[in-house]
């Protein structure tokens, strides 16, 4: 896919008030760790395991909202089967993103506010953070089941915002991720959406339609590939 109209867009941004991340695949690099605590999960559900592919091109949602579509009535048994197989490994294994780290010391040091909004369960959330030693970067750390709904809602991001001073329908705000719940929270709190793309390209929960054109046919959304891109836009405009 040709992606020239939504790097343009990219280099094209206002400086934004505040920047608000998603943390799975756009901070760090969980895929490994999803993909091992499904198929731990659908073994002990006795049903098919999942490839690579499937498991990026499908895991967007929550917990709360994705595993009653996948385990039915069993949904909280496999959530526990789920926490359990991940928590054995994630913070052994985990690793910020290439420039992740570089990125995220630039806002601080300019001043720009850092936030925080995962569909990551809160508690795992917040000990990945803390274990990776940058819990003082972020304003507010918001995952899923802080709020009374998980994104794409808006309900997170306003949990996260309350007391930052920052005004959705005034200040410019930039929401990245790289999922179609990243994409959807942004428009429905009046965030810039940014998606971060793979070394595979754009997540396939993002049609090529959002992706081009953007909701309402706002124009395409601007798209990043390496954390140190987002810094020279930053830095032009500081």
């Amino acid at each position: 896919m040709n992606f020239i109209k939504n790097i343009t867009a990219f280099n094209n941004l206002k400086k934004p008030a505040a920047v608000v991340f998603d943390w799975d695949n756009t901070l760090v690099d969980t895929w490994p760790l999803i993909e091992t605590a499904i198929n731990k999960t659908m073994i002990a559900m006795n049903k098919p395991i999942w490839s690579a592919k499937k498991v990026k091109d499908t895991v967007h949602k929550s917990m709360r909202e994705s595993f009653p579509e996948i385990f039915g009535d069993d949904w909280q048994k496999a959530g526990e089967i789920y926490k359990e197989s991940y928590r054995e490994m994630h913070l052994q294994k985990l690793n910020l993103l290439p420039n992740a780290l570089k990125l995220i010391n630039f806002l601080q040091e300019k001043n720009i506010l850092q936030i925080i909004v995962s569909n990551k369960i809160g508690a795992t959330l917040r000990k990945e953070i803390k274990n990776l030693n940058i819990e003082d970067r972020f304003f507010s750390i918001i995952g899923s089941q802080d709020a009374s709904f998980d994104k794409p809602h808006r309900a997170p991001l306003d949990l996260a915002l309350s007391g930052s001073g920052i005004d959705l329908n005034k200040d410019c705000v930039w929401f990245v991720g790289d999922t179609v719940a990243d994409v959807d929270c942004a428009y429905n709190t009046n965030c810039q959406p940014i998606i971060y793309g793979h070394e595979n390209g754009v997540s396939k929960t993002i049609s090529a339609e959002i992706l081009n054109n953007g909701k309402n046919d706002e124009g395409a959304i601007p798209l990043y590939f390496d954390h140190q891109e987002m810094i020279d836009v930053l830095s032009a405009r500081l």
